[in-house]
């Protein structure tokens, strides 16, 4: 159940206009009043001698007593209180009630006696709204401070008793909701999401890798938006805003957002943070060991190798260490997705773009940042876009899935980590990031994985036998399940290659079923072929069919340790909120 509490205003008749009109799409059934502050208020929707004017008569008279000066500019609260779409439909008698523990949750009608007058009006099957004059019978204010926060706390009370869908409760991190009049503006101009979240969108992705106010300012521009700066009488710079160029007021003026109101982390100071570096991080784990200057990025696959490396090091810094940096960590996974979903293909776009968009409220709690740490994964999110666009295909293709997975790995390890400290928004986000990154990775891996399987068929009888022999000795009680799979082809095709590239098959098959259980995976196999391709820094996918050109190692990214893919990590019980 979501309460939304909308913005002050001055016009009582002009709201109930709205509420027992049809609605911009004609959406409004049946209007009529489910409660009020006396249990008596005239209903205009079902008594056709009233009227609007008669209602709003009544519920601004304790406004009309006062004298001019006394009375508030805005003097209208509205709030809309809506069912989840899996709820059962409510009475209108449960609507009423409802409605009257709103009022007096928030301090409009606490049930001293002398509350505001209200009126509950219901048009659709899954929500009312509740409109009220901000003048208490006894001339005085009402107390309604923070009322969004406590009309939350009753609807979550609410949500128990009636035996409702749960919604998890927020603690103050997530980014300013569009506003009712933003959405409308949205629908009314035909744009698919309001300004403010586009925005937040396009200044999330832009900040994505950058190193520096330079940069973040040019890809701003670049991204075609407009931007005001502001600046102190110093000289230095303070702040920023931002307009989308079509989105334009009344006098046709552009409307800019500052920074910091479309998500705290995306404020000026905030974003500097990500460009600080501490002094006992100068290396990725932050163990201030000074590292090698790494080779610098040569494409696509490049990139997305490197990325991998780094989002395993960031498993590792969730899994072991302390809250700062771990949030640092998670945070920026959210600039790899951002990252990924601008640069890899057009069959992964759309999920990654919303594993990213999802993901945006993993990446902010009340566990602060502790910038530098997360080094590692900034490079590599910089490194995505400078690479450019993976083609989604051969080793661009396959060096995508394998990164996805490791994406989706970090997202599994972000909502365990939430679940821990409590955060039940952030772990539902995490989770619901993961599972767009599950679609990503399964339309990622198709065209390699077939590849793979192809070629393991192709193996010569006795060569798939010493790989099955391999299996059975290594993993006697998974042997006969993996051999069953589809893709039992590639794995042999993989340990094929790792023997080819001067490996030892038998020490690194035991090894990548050690990282992880494998009983729960969906393929194992396909588990297997991702980590033992990783850990003996194959090519994620041969460039000929046959491999005997191009087989060997590729030693173009720092080791990375081989983890299981999507399709396992979801239903990994040690991994489970």
């Amino acid at each position: 159940m979501i309460p939304r509490i909308h913005q002050q205003g001055s016009n009582t008749l002009g709201l109930l206009h709205y509420l027992y009109g049809k609605g911009t799409h004609e959406e409004h059934i049946d209007p009529h009043l489910v409660a009020s502050f006396d249990g008596m208020a005239p209903d205009p929707g079902r008594d056709p001698s009233v009227t609007k004017k008669d209602l709003q008569h009544l519920l601004d008279q304790p406004l009309s007593l006062l004298d001019a000066g006394q009375r508030p500019g805005k003097h209208v609260w509205h709030c809309s209180v809506r069912a989840a779409p899996d709820d059962p439909i409510l009475s209108d008698e449960q609507w009423g009630d409802i409605a009257r523990r709103m009022v007096a949750a928030t301090g409009i009608d606490p049930g001293d006696g002398a509350g505001c007058r209200w009126a509950a009006v219901r048009h659709a099957d899954d929500h009312i709204h509740i409109i009220a004059t901000l003048v208490r019978e006894d001339g005085r204010r009402p107390n309604h401070h923070r009322s969004g926060k406590r009309a939350q706390t009753e609807c979550r009370l609410i949500e128990k008793e009636l035996g409702l869908h749960q919604i998890a409760p927020g603690d103050g991190t997530a980014a300013k909701r569009a506003t009712s009049a933003e959405r409308h503006k949205a629908e009314r101009t035909g744009r698919e999401h309001p300004a403010r979240e586009e925005l937040r969108e396009t200044v999330r992705r832009t900040v994505a890798g950058t190193d520096s106010e330079e940069e973040f300012f040019d890809r701003l521009a670049s991204a075609g938006l407009l931007i005001r700066k502001r600046v102190a009488p110093s000289g230095d710079l303070l702040g920023y805003k931002v307009a989308l160029p079509d989105d334009r007021n009344g006098e046709k003026e552009p409307v800019f957002y500052a920074g910091s109101t479309l998500a705290t982390d995306l404020s000026l100071p905030r974003i500097r943070e990500r460009w600080s570096l501490p002094a006992e991080a100068t290396s990725a784990d932050g163990s201030g060991r000074e590292q090698p200057a790494l080779p610098d990025v040569t494409g696509p696959a490049f990139a997305r190798r490197r990325a991998s490396a780094a989002t395993w090091q960031a498993l590792l810094i969730i899994d072991q260490g302390d809250d700062g940096t771990a949030a640092a960590q998670i945070a920026a996974a959210g600039e790899i997705l951002d990252a990924l979903a601008k640069t890899s293909a057009a069959h992964t776009r759309k999920e990654l773009r919303e594993a990213a968009f999802a993901f945006e409220r993993a990446s902010r709690s009340h566990i602060r940042a502790v910038r530098g740490h997360d080094r590692a994964l900034r490079q590599a999110a910089r490194d995505l876009i400078h690479s450019g666009t993976a083609l989604g295909r051969g080793e661009d293709g396959a060096t995508t899935a394998m990164l996805i997975d490791m994406a989706f790995f970090l997202a599994i390890a972000a909502a365990n980590w939430h679940a821990k400290k409590e955060h039940a928004q952030q772990a539902a986000a995490a989770q619901q990031a993961a599972e767009h990154l599950r679609a990503a990775y399964q339309a990622a891996a198709a065209q390699p994985m077939a590849v793979l399987r192809q070629r393991g068929q192709r193996l010569a009888p006795r060569v798939r036998q010493r790989h099955a022999a391999l299996l059975q000795q290594v993993l006697p009680e998974l042997a006969e399940r993996i051999r069953a799979e589809a893709g039992w082809a590639a794995l042999a095709a993989t340990l094929d290659d790792v023997r080819k590239a001067g490996h030892d098959p038998a020490v690194l098959l035991a090894d990548a079923s050690r990282r992880r259980e494998l009983d729960t995976a969906d393929s194992i196999s396909n588990v297997l072929v991702w980590r033992l391709r990783r850990s003996a820094h194959l090519l994620a996918l041969p460039a000929s069919p046959d491999a005997t050109a191009t087989m060997g190692t590729r030693r173009t990214a720092s080791p990375a340790p081989v983890t299981q893919p999507a399709t396992s990590a979801m239903n990994d019980p040690s991994r489970r909120r």
